[in-house]
């Protein structure tokens, strides 16, 4: 007969504890914000200590990424659109936007992501997401003046043709080339980065 008592307090790792976590995660982020979500508060709601919260995730950046479910990490698109500098910046982020959203494996959970904005208890995510991660490092990076202003200007143009292309398959965009489209857009978005602002 074993004599050892059953543990108690908080679970170990193991997947399920794992996928918990991200649930726990993308819940508080979505409600929350990133600002007021804790790496803390997430463990605790999921039943873990903090420690294994940073084994399985890293920083609590690393762990928002994850959050979101997406085949590429959104924090590699900042240097891919601005290695080249400001000259052509525009086309390399429609370009970029086309690409990613033509391939459909990336495609699937990035519709979950922007159907999300309609729901209220996850309408955080979206601006956390691209303006965190993607339009704030981009603005940075190019040194640009007034950049929340032009990068809210560039997003108003990209998520333009992700609804209009990808989600309500409007057309004739839902189905024009993609070279079509970054001759059309690009000078549209370069001149929100680089043009002269009203």
């Amino acid at each position: 007969m074993s004599t050892t008592a059953p543990r108690r307090g908080r679970r170990p790792g193991s997947p399920d504890t794992r996928a918990a976590i991200l649930a726990v995660a993308r819940e508080r982020f979505a409600q929350q914000g990133y600002a007021a979500t804790s790496v803390r508060g997430i463990a605790t709601a999921a039943g873990v200590d903090s420690a294994l919260v940073h084994h399985y995730f890293g920083t609590k950046e690393d762990l928002f990424v994850a959050s979101l479910e997406l085949r590429i990490d959104p924090r590699v698109i900042a240097p891919t659109i601005t290695a080249g500098g400001r000259e052509e910046a525009g086309e390399r982020l429609v370009r970029l936007l086309l690409s990613v959203w033509d391939d459909e494996e990336s495609r699937l959970p990035l519709m979950g992501l922007v159907r999300s904005v309609f729901e209220p208890e996850s309408r955080a995510l979206v601006p956390e997401a691209f303006g965190r991660l993607i339009l704030g490092p981009v603005g940075d990076a190019l040194e640009l003046d007034e950049p929340e202003r032009r990068m809210t200007l560039v997003a108003s143009q990209l998520v333009g043709i992700v609804v209009l292309r990808y989600v309500a398959q409007i057309e004739p965009l839902a189905s024009a080339p993609a070279e079509t489209l970054v001759a059309t857009y690009a000078p549209v978005v370069q001149g929100y980065l680089t043009g002269p602002l009203p």
